[in-house]
């Protein structure tokens, strides 16, 4: 009888041991891009790939693209609610909430996606923006490329072009700069902009050309000035309470697959895909001019020099007195991240 109870117990044991070894989570990542689109397939998979195989297969990442689990406007409270446990952000859809955080969109710091990335992580690891993001569990921050000025029908040369023109605008430092300039920004996320363009509810817009491409804006436009006046932000976050539930290994996986690896990651792809953009506008003919350094612009510099104060202003009134600080920051970052 004991040899048949002992028996009987290891087999139980062998049988729980390997439920144990074969549980896995499964974790909903959610974000707005295409799901045919480079963003897709080599990001957010490769990512969750990563995930997966530093968790020895603990933890699966089921993806959905194009805003099928969580519109882009409420992603970040999607986050926080869990509706989705990992979502890709736009900072600039959460109009107030990021405020120190946009200050890397402002005129002047970003020059490539790859810089904007490494300035974004790096001011976040130094706990000038970390407070933030307090309601989530940050795995990573991105940014695109400068986001330039596309239209229709006129042409823009100089700011006065602007005067009358309904713009898109990705955020509220755009919107700031875009005001300065005349134009009336819109608000409208990025999957909505190819139908708000066709339909001509804004006349143009501010967009890297990166995503002039994966939204297929360039069917729509004819001119483009490349004047890297402003960027757009992401933030990769996850619900606290997903992580929290994880084991220690799994907790590992997604703590290895955070900051500034996959920052720079991100940051490649974008500026990969930046050129993609720019080369498709090309061979459709369209008016491509560009402005290298519009804060030395004669015509350029006073609107944008102005809205940058304007912006900077507005946020010490809304109870961010470091404003400058993360300012000055970011400026300083430029040298060290621009070999990135």
């Amino acid at each position: 009888m004991k040899k048949i109870i002992s028996t009987s117990l290891l087999t139980a044991a062998v049988v729980l041991g390997a439920q144990t070894a074969s549980a896995s989570t499964t974790l909903r990542f959610s974000h707005m891009f295409p799901s045919a689109s480079a963003y897709q397939t080599e990001l957010f998979e490769a990512w969750a790939k990563s995930v997966e195989e530093d968790s020895n297969g603990e933890l699966n990442i089921n993806i959905y693209p194009s805003q099928t689990l969580v519109k882009a406007a409420t992603a970040y409270e999607g986050t926080i609610n869990g509706i989705s446990d990992i979502t890709v952000v736009i900072q600039g859809y959460n109009a107030g909430r990021f405020i120190l955080s946009e200050i890397t969109q402002l005129p002047g710091i970003t020059s490539s996606a790859q810089q904007g990335s490494c300035i974004l992580q790096t001011l976040y690891d130094e706990d000038k923006i970390s407070g933030e993001y307090e309601d989530t569990k940050t795995l990573f921050l991105f940014s695109t490329g400068p986001a330039y000025l596309h239209t229709r029908d006129r042409e823009i040369k100089e700011p006065a072009d602007l005067a009358g023109l309904r713009m898109r605008r990705p955020n509220e430092v755009a919107g700031t700069l875009l005001t300065q300039m005349g134009a009336t920004p819109v608000a409208t996320p990025a999957p909505e902009i190819y139908q708000g363009l066709e339909r001509g509810v804004f006349d143009g817009l501010s967009f890297p050309f990166e995503g002039m491409k994966g939204f297929r804006i360039n069917e729509l436009t004819n001119y483009h000035l490349q004047i890297p006046y402003t960027s757009s932000i992401f933030v990769v976050s996850m619900n606290q309470s997903s992580y929290d539930k994880l084991s220690p290994q799994q907790k590992a996986a997604i703590d290895k697959n955070s900051g500034m690896k996959w920052a720079m990651k991100a940051g490649d792809v974008f500026a990969e895909l930046d050129k993609e953009g720019l080369e498709e506008a090309q061979n459709l003919g369209h008016v491509v001019q560009s402005i290298e350094n519009p804060l030395e612009d004669a015509k350029w510099s006073q609107p944008l020099k102005q809205g940058t104060e304007t912006y900077l202003e507005r946020a010490e009134q809304r109870g961010k007195p470091q404003a400058r600080e993360v300012y000055e920051r970011a400026l300083a970052l430029r040298s060290e991240c621009a070999s990135v």
